[in-house]
């Protein structure tokens, strides 16, 4: 594939609910623009793009794939992005690079539920936006409907381009607003022009004069225009129109079929006409290593060369895949990079791009420009390198995980591959967490919903011949105290020789909650000498790893030593460490000790159909309901819930909601378990000790 510059380059990702048909559009436009001798199919597993055996298998898009093509003598790089909630990092990924994001909307569902949390997740970025209402073949496809959502959900500044030409199984064309031409297609997507139909004359001048409304809002002189003369000439409402898309202040929607393939190409015509180029976007604003200070990056092609690597992957053959956006300079063949983060260096071998599943050559990668390198020792999805910038552009902010199972391996000796594997695909893939608990023995993956869990796990068989049982994880509870007690220990030992001696009495209190352990040094004239009193807190911190109740760390809690006794000759740091520990041990049980529990501020959004049901949920699981805002059709519910009860929540709001439910959660704090449910848990701690200790 040919070098192309900065000004003939787009940087377009499709965004969307989960079945709206952005692969399925993907894969005409590949076909469209020639890339394929036929549309590749989800359904039967011809896509061009759904190529592993994970997408064909569930037939769905996993992760982002890359879609480079040449329209109207113009580089597209096209990225469709999973719509499902579990991969929303490959979106994130993906906006970041890209100018401009199409939201593809079917035309039947509207505006659902995951296209409003995309939404809501890119909306940091300085992106421009539009629409592309997909599926207007279908049974239930209304346009007016469709049309008014998007602006109920997005605003008033979501304006049809164009509008269909019936809709359902009479859905046969277009009207271009822009110049009030209508266009009929035929079976194969290509189109004619045709008269503007009787009945549409007047829907087609009312959408018009939004459009023209809305484009002149887009610029300061042309709304002078607008009130001057009432309308705007064709040429100021394409002026307003790029303007407005460009300074996110505009967001076109256009219509079509990615089965028919009626308005693919369109799209592609617009895509070159009024999507923005690289260096038609502000500068990006990269940081200098170490600080918070910032810095205007332009998209120079003749500055010193810096990318960002905003995706790893690894399939077969091909081996380790470095996607990469070129924010300044020119990337070629043999140029050395420094890794800013690492300060290591990297060559450019190889340069590449991909169309679908298949690898393409690049000469060099400009300024604007996405390319693919390979053979990178040390660098990981998130990292900046450069020739003689010493800039960073700030990596993806991921969504914290939601979903968390243990982890371990089915065959033994296999303990150190599993945490070496999850390591080497958590480089590649960020949005998932391993957390070691040497207290609860296990390591636990938290990942962003249950789909997202298998995929990590088949990665980890295939790629380093592991496989692993997936088992509920151990909460993690603390213990702690309500009352205060006054606890004297002596530890005497005398078995000839020198002995051992040491006597504390310690006051056990409790600490606010958070506050953590606090020791207080209350000792007077020398009944214990100073050399041995850190001993004591040695030992107290040591007895704290292991409360009394559930066996779980002791938090929160204050201890004063404020009286003692030792022996001249017997006294030693292990005798008072020995007695520190257990006075702890045995005023912790007199101080009425209670069991934690992790709670977590969950937040969900569901149409407004299952908010009973889910709320209802919500308090079978000792959830506290903390409040509800509208979201369009949808509800934000907000409620705090016990970590114990939010087990495998991904798939069971799943089930509850059709699959249109999502949510985040975060740790807000510990508190104390209902006795009922505490004793429970430390009866099953006990046996478990039992087991062990047999």
């Amino acid at each position: 594939m040919k070098e192309y510059s900065t000004d003939k380059i787009r940087n377009v990702c499709l965004a969307g609910q989960r079945g709206c048909g952005k692969t399925s559009l993907s894969d005409n436009v590949a076909f469209a623009v020639g890339l394929n001798n036929r549309i590749g199919r989800v359904d039967n597993g011809t896509s061009l793009l759904d190529y592993t055996d994970a997408e064909i298998s569930r037939k769905t898009s996993i992760s982002s794939k890359l879609l480079a093509m040449t329209w109207q003598n113009t580089k597209i790089n096209l990225f469709d992005c999973p719509g499902h909630s579990d991969f929303i990092g490959e979106l994130l990924s993906a906006a970041k690079v890209s100018d401009s994001i199409g939201f593809v909307v079917d035309a039947g569902a509207g505006v659902e539920i995951g296209t409003q949390l995309q939404w809501k997740f890119i909306s940091s970025l300085n992106i421009s936006r539009f629409f592309f209402v997909n599926k207007m073949d279908t049974e239930n496809a209304n346009w007016e409907n469709t049309l008014d959502t998007i602006k109920n959900t997005f605003g008033k500044q979501s304006v049809a381009v164009q509008i269909p030409i019936g809709q359902g199984d009479k859905f046969k064309g277009l009207v271009d607003l822009l110049h009030m031409k209508a266009y009929e297609y035929d079976a194969d997507g290509n189109r004619k022009e045709i008269e503007i139909p009787a009945d549409l004359k007047d829907t087609a001048e009312s959408q018009r004069e939004q459009l023209i409304e809305v484009a002149a809002e887009a610029d300061d002189d042309l709304l002078e225009k607008f009130f001057d003369a009432g309308t705007l000439e064709s040429e100021d409402v394409i002026k307003g129109l790029q303007l407005g898309i460009k300074r996110s202040k505009l967001f076109p929607v256009l219509f079509g079929s990615a089965m028919t393939s009626a308005g693919v190409k369109v799209l592609l015509d617009f895509a070159v006409e009024f999507l923005p180029a690289p260096n038609q976007m502000p500068p990006a604003i990269a940081k200098k290593p170490g600080t918070d200070e910032t810095e205007e990056l332009p998209c120079d092609p003749a500055g010193k060369p810096l990318i960002y690597i905003f995706k790893v992957t690894s399939e077969g053959h091909l081996g380790e895949m470095y996607f990469f956006k070129t924010y300044s300079g020119k990337i070629t063949s043999g140029l050395d990079l420094k890794n800013i983060q690492t300060s290591g260096t990297e060559r450019a071998t190889q340069i590449y791009t991909f169309q679908g599943k298949n690898r393409v050559d690049l000469p060099a990668v400009p300024a604007g420009d996405i390319g693919v390198l390979v053979k990178l020792k040390k660098t990981r999805v998130g990292d900046t390198l450069s020739a003689g910038l010493d800039l960073i552009i700030p990596p993806v902010e991921y969504p914290k995980p939601v979903m968390d199972v243990a982890v371990k391996a089915k065959n033994k000796g296999d303990e150190d591959k599993v945490g070496t594997g999850l390591q080497k695909i958590n480089q590649e893939d960020p949005t998932f967490e391993l957390i070691s608990d040497p207290a609860l023995k296990q390591l636990v993956l938290w990942g962003q919903g249950s789909t997202h869990i298998e995929i990590i796990t088949e990665k980890l068989k295939d790629r380093f011949g592991v496989e692993v049982e997936l088992k509920r994880p151990k909460i993690p509870y603390r213990e702690t105290v309500k009352g205060t007690t006054e606890q004297q220990y002596r530890h005497k030992k005398q078995s000839g020789g020198r002995g051992q001696f040491g006597e504390v009495y310690l006051r056990i209190s409790p600490n606010e909650r958070g506050a953590g352990f606090e020791f207080i040094d209350e000792i007077k004239g020398g009944v214990i000498p100073a050399k041995f009193i850190p001993a004591v807190e040695k030992g107290i911190l040591e007895a704290m790893q292991h409360g009394g109740l559930a066996g779980a760390q002791v938090v929160d809690v204050k201890v004063a030593l404020y009286y003692g006794s030792f022996h001249e000759v017997d006294s030693s740091d292990m005798a008072f460490k020995i007695a520190g520990s257990m006075a702890f041990k045995e005023g912790f049980m007199n101080a009425k000790p209670v069991l934690l529990e992790p709670i977590y501020n969950v937040e969900i959004i569901v149409p407004d159909e299952f908010t009973g049901d889910v709320m209802g949920d919500l308090s079978a699981r000792r959830g506290k309901i903390a409040g509800m805002d509208p979201e369009g059709s949808s509800q934000r519910i907000r409620a705090s819930v016990p970590q114990a009860e939010l087990y495998q929540y991904s798939v069971d709001l799943r089930s509850m909601t059709q699959g249109q439910g999502v949510y985040t959660m975060n740790f807000s704090h510990y508190e104390e378990v209902p006795h009922d449910a505490a004793q429970k848990i430390i009866e099953q701690a006990k046996a478990q000790q039992e087991e062990d200790n047999n």
